[in-house]
């Protein structure tokens, strides 16, 4: 799941896409507006996007409007999220060996 949606959000229309459905649902013709796209381009780019799970699509009379699944995002944050604390516990390993030779510093310098 996690290469689909990575796969998905690597072209750089389908990443605006997700960027402005963050604010809501938008339709076809107003994603291909704000994106300088015409309509095949934008449906293409979404359908990729509902394809990985990332947009899910409402009818409403004539329109189709999507809006985003926050499930797989949340799914992509827990995944994150482990590589989050490795880092911080990395961080916060070299911030104490940096703190330490600089107490060793100090105490060089005490000692001349």
């Amino acid at each position: 799941m996690k290469e689909t949606i990575f796969n998905a959000l690597a072209e750089p229309n389908r990443l605006h896409i997700v960027e402005l459905l963050r604010n809501g649902p938008l339709s076809v013709g107003e994603i291909a507006d704000q994106l300088g796209l015409n309509q095949p381009q934008t449906s293409k780019h979404l359908r990729v996007l509902s394809e990985s799970g990332l947009v899910e699509v409402k009818p409403s009379a004539n329109r189709r409007f999507y809006q985003l699944r926050t499930q797989p995002l949340i799914e992509l944050d827990d995944w994150l999220e482990s590589f989050r604390r490795i880092w911080e516990e990395r961080l916060d390993n070299l911030d104490d060996y940096l703190r330490k030779l600089q107490a060793q510093e100090k105490l060089s310098g005490d000692k001349e």
